[in-house]
């Protein structure tokens, strides 16, 4: 009730901007009502001037002077008036003290004229225009809080009726003002106080209704240039001004940081996203205070980047790597730098910025090192990384992607039961590319489903021919990437190729590594329950080379379980490695597992394998990877060295 009191009579507290838009508003509607009001005066002044001197209105020396104080005084306030609110407006520096005062000194002496010069007339029997034009003007023209506007309109309307009240004897003969004066002075009253409230209203809200946009403009111009989060700058901003300074002359020598948070998702999962943005925030602070005035900003998630002097950047980037670790016990985050010095002034911001990346990405996986300057050596692995996502098309088209089978045997026996399917690139520039040159670079730029589709398209039509020929034809096992089935439908993929070459499901397995499932577990449970339900065996791939997670194997159901033999590096000394592979053998048995044991490289591992119950094994001890001719030659001809 009180707030909708406050607001009725125009008492509620006004922003700054609210203030300043009913100043203004009121110096504009001054212009005007100055310029009006100066016109008249100098038309009143030379036209009672001009009667006075042709003789056609004898009055007397009194009434004269009288009137032309009053025209002269009006005319004098309503210039200065004029003049100071076109200053205003223009820009021009103004005393906003001495414009309200002026404001209400050219109000009342408005008021003042009108009553007086409406008086003056009515007595003659004539019409009191003069006092509602000077009403309108100085109560409804000017912008007034309702309760101001209700004091001035009902002072001014008083003080004339009371001066005109004793005149109806006078012209009426009838003491005091008539009941058609009084309601004729009511409705006058009324209509110039609604008048006065209605553009009060109106003008609050076109006020309050600026403001908003305002405030928007603002944030959307803040968040143009700054992150949302931590309140520095973005990399729209970072990239403009870069680019700007890179053109200026500089007398120091210039780099791009790039700053990662390593181990920041584990962080975040351990204590929350909350505190996650609050180290992100602290991150940016250190970075502001540490840098100065070099140029940062927030490149994404944990990722920052730092324009400035090359002296000294690898000093300052361990000093806030040390304040960030410092405290961290249960989760031990890292803060790495890749920095790309300023050769030509014509670099390009975001391709500087990906050299650091680059940098900041090559030790990522090396605890101990926090910085690396992007050097010839990564420029040429920089290149073939872009060679490689820029040629993945032409490399499938032109069958520069090749299809190597490296055979699988049974650790009884010896005898080949499958093969894997790996990719190789036979580039024209770069030669032949192992899949560790590859493989990352595609799947980090989200390409490396034309690889699998390829790879899986080819063994196939390979599989189809070996059929039609004749030749013995063993399963072979291609592996999957985790984005293959986010990036497209792999399963209908498989299943259509399959059926294009008329080929049972049985005669491809599918390899799912275990990161893979960890990483998207809801996407991947549906696609291997698919297809195994098809008929395809779906292995669990590279099992013990990461963090292995029981998880996945309570989630999931799979045909095959791959262990990967840097598990058991050092299998002779180690008193440990047998039980631990004892039991995983024996685990994966008892959830009808097949065990396959992958990198088998010496007659010792095999005999070890052997002895613990593994079912298959794979590496160079049997065989390398190899085209296709070459795998069917020794598969025929009994090549494969065979298990003693």
């Amino acid at each position: 009730m009180k707030e909708t009191l406050l607001k009725l009579t125009g008492l509620e507290k006004h922003s700054d901007y609210v203030n300043k838009f009913f100043y203004t508003a009121n110096m504009r509607a001054s212009i005007y009502m100055s310029v009006y009001i100066a016109c008249m005066e100098i038309w009143m002044i030379v036209r009672l001037l001009s009667r006075q001197l042709t003789g056609t209105d004898i009055r007397s020396d009194e009434y004269y002077v009288s009137h032309y104080l009053n025209y002269s005084l009006l005319l004098i306030v309503a210039l200065s008036m004029l003049i100071f609110a076109v200053r205003y407006v223009t820009g021009k520096k103004c005393s906003i003290t001495f414009g309200y005062v002026l404001k209400w000194v050219f109000m009342l002496i408005c008021l003042f004229f009108g009553i007086d010069i409406s008086v003056s007339d009515y007595g003659k029997g004539e019409q009191v225009f003069t006092f509602l034009t000077m009403e309108l003007f100085a109560a409804c023209l000017l912008t007034w809080r309702p309760i101001i506007g209700f004091l001035i309109i009902s002072i001014s309307y008083g003080i004339f009726y009371l001066r005109i009240d004793p005149m109806e004897i006078a012209t009426t003969g009838i003491s005091g003002s008539t009941d058609a004066t009084k309601i004729n002075m009511f409705i006058m009253w009324i209509a110039t106080l609604f008048c006065s409230f209605a553009i009060y209203f109106r003008t609050i809200s076109q006020a309050k209704k600026d403001e908003q946009l305002e405030k928007l403009n603002r944030h959307l111009e803040d968040i143009a240039e700054h992150d949302e989060l931590t309140g520095i700058h973005n990399m729209l901003y970072f990239r403009m001004e870069a680019a700007k300074k890179l053109e200026m002359p500089e007398k120091t020598e210039l780099a791009f940081l790039f700053l990662d948070i390593e181990n920041f998702k584990s962080y975040n999962e351990t204590y929350g996203f909350r505190n996650g943005n609050e180290l992100l925030n602290k991150t940016a602070v250190l970075l502001k205070s540490t840098f100065g005035d070099s140029l940062t900003a927030r490149m994404s998630d944990d990722h920052f980047v730092v324009l400035t002097e090359w002296e000294g950047a690898e000093e300052k980037t361990a000093k806030i790597s040390e304040e960030i670790e410092s405290g961290q016990e249960d989760v031990q985050i890292h803060l790495k730098c890749g920095a790309y010095r300023v050769k030509e002034k014509d670099t390009d911001p975001v391709r500087a910025c990906d050299r650091a990346r680059y940098a900041c990405a090559s030790i990522k996986k090396y605890y101990g090192r926090r910085f690396r300057e992007y050097d010839e050596k990564l420029s040429n692995a920089y290149r073939l990384r872009h060679h490689i996502v820029n040629t993945i098309d032409t490399a499938v088209r032109e069958e520069y992607i090749q299809v190597y089978y490296q055979p699988i045997v049974s650790v009884k026996d010896g005898t080949v039961i499958g093969a894997e399917a790996l990719a190789r690139w036979k580039d024209p520039k770069y030669g032949m590319l192992s899949p560790g040159a590859f493989i990352d670079t595609l799947e980090e730029h989200r390409q490396i489903h034309k690889l699998d589709c390829f790879v899986i398209e080819r063994v196939c039509r390979d599989i189809r021919e070996e059929l039609d020929s004749g030749s013995e034809c063993h399963p072979v096992s291609v592996n999957l990437s985790r984005l293959d089935f986010e990036l497209c439908d792999i399963v209908k993929f498989v299943c259509d190729v399959t059926e294009k070459y008329g080929l049972e499901h049985s005669r491809l397995d599918i390899e799912v590594t275990e990161s893979a499932l960890v990483d998207g577990k809801e996407l991947l449970k549906y696609a291997v329950e698919k297809l195994r339900d098809l008929g395809f065996k779906v292995w669990l791939d590279d099992f013990g080379s990461g963090y292995s997670s029981l998880n996945v194997l309570k989630d999931y159901k799979f045909d095959v379980l791959k262990i990967d033999m840097q598990f058991l590096d050092g299998f002779s000394e180690n008193v440990n490695t047998k039980p631990i592979l004892e039991n995983i053998l024996s685990l994966s048995s008892r959830l009808e597992m097949v065990s396959l044991t992958e990198g088998v490289e010496t007659e010792e591992q095999l005999e070890f394998l052997r002895d613990l119950g593994c079912c298959r094994a794979q590496g160079y001890l049997f065989c390398r990877p190899v085209p296709r001719g070459e795998y069917r030659e020794k598969v025929q001809h009994g090549c494969i060295k065979p298990a003693e």
